[in-house]
């Protein structure tokens, strides 16, 4: 008996089976779901944690198993021009197939304990728990989705099975076989463009540029979900006025004038303690360089601006929609989301009456929409 054998992890040995890899010659097997392409030897996780080589196979840790759950506008994903006003099931998992050191949800994405994932749910639970508590979509996020695949088209799945709709946050770092069956369950997309350079995204990231734009493009000439763009301004790193202007003028070329681009701001985090605030100063600079180039919906965020955070006609100028952070004002659209003052469609998924949901965020346990969901299907 080998005393010094390596003790097998839990939590490894428990996954269930994942999609998208390859045997390698040399013995090893190859995550294919995103550009990293990690290489693991038996019992070895990839670079996001929770995909890990059980035996000859590639497995998810994380399937069924959530940071938590909470109740949250719309407008916080973000995502202005998809049913406003309408609270959203959000939730995460745990780890990440990047490694910004400014992230604003490290304690999530970057968390090795895997004890924290303390709610779970099946997906049909999860579909039920929006559907009771009058939630209009599921949103994946907190940390990124494509790396719990499996797990979230299944409860995407189950979600258009009762007319709930599928929202996902997400860097866009994936590949494209992957992807399409990703995207494919997505009804909205808040793309997180984090740069503009190739060496902020090699420097601070451990990623591509170049990977993230073949997802954006896909996602708005192919996939034709709804498509909103983030980029969080960090002082010094990707604020300067000329990555601005190759920002808005690639997104007004290759996206289209109707995707909408949030600039938000950046507070000291994680391994970027030393940075300062973004000043509002930059977010409404960024703000009039975007309109500037011809977008038609750019927004700022993480700051209380009414003016740049409001949605205009591109046909006449007129508010159409206002908004200071995650609370709605006026409403200036018509049936089938026309502007009410010169008929122009304003691009998005829009219903005649804006949501009420407003600024509440509401955490709750799926302990209980869980067992009574159980108990449902063992009644059948």
């Amino acid at each position: 008996m080998n005393d010094t054998a390596k003790p097998v992890d839990p939590d490894i040995l428990n996954a269930v089976p994942a999609r998208y890899w390859q045997p390698l010659e040399d013995g090893r097997i190859q995550c294919d779901v995103c550009p990293r392409e990690c290489k693991l030897h038996d019992g070895q996780r990839g670079l996001c944690f929770v995909r890990a080589r059980r035996g000859d196979e590639l497995v998810l840790t994380t399937y069924g198993r959530a940071s938590g759950y909470c109740i949250d506008p719309i407008e916080k994903k973000p995502l202005n021009h998809f049913l406003p006003g309408t609270p959203v099931l959000s939730f995460g998992t745990a780890g990440c197939n990047l490694t910004c050191k400014f992230c604003q949800n490290w304690d999530i994405s970057k968390s090795r304990q895997m004890d924290r994932l303390m709610d779970q749910a099946a997906p049909g639970a999860i579909a039920a728990a929006a559907q009771q508590t009058g939630c209009r979509s599921v949103a994946y996020t907190y940390n990124d989705p494509v790396i719990f695949l499996e797990y979230a088209v299944d409860v995407a799945a189950a979600c258009h099975e009762v007319g709930i709709a599928n929202v996902a946050v997400t860097a866009g770092y994936i590949k494209d076989a992957a992807r399409q069956e990703f995207f494919q369950r997505m009804d909205a997309v808040n793309l997180d463009l984090k740069g503009f350079t190739e060496d902020f995204y090699h420097k601070l990231c451990t990623a591509s540029l170049a990977a993230v734009q073949e997802t954006a493009v896909y996602l708005v000439k192919e996939r034709k979900c709804w498509v909103e763009l983030t980029t969080l301004l960090i002082p010094g790193e990707n604020d300067s006025e000329a990555e601005i202007e190759a920002l808005t003028q690639w997104v007004f070329e290759a996206l289209g004038p109707d995707v909408p681009l949030h600039f938000t701001a950046f507070h000291p985090d994680y391994k970027m303690m030393d940075k300062p605030r973004t000043p509002p100063e930059t977010l409404i600079r960024a703000w009039k360089i975007g309109r500037k180039n011809g977008l038609h919906h750019v927004y700022t965020g993480n700051i209380h601006h009414e003016p740049t955070g409001s949605t205009y006609c591109p046909g006449c100028g007129t508010k159409v929609i206002g908004r200071d952070w995650h609370q709605l004002s006026d409403w200036g659209l018509g049936q089938g989301g026309h502007c009410t003052g010169c008929g122009t469609a304003i691009a998005g998924r829009f219903e005649p009456r804006p949501g009420t949901w407003g600024r509440q965020r509401k955490p709750i346990r799926l302990t209980d929409f869980a067992r009574n969901w159980q108990a449902q299907q063992e009644a059948q």
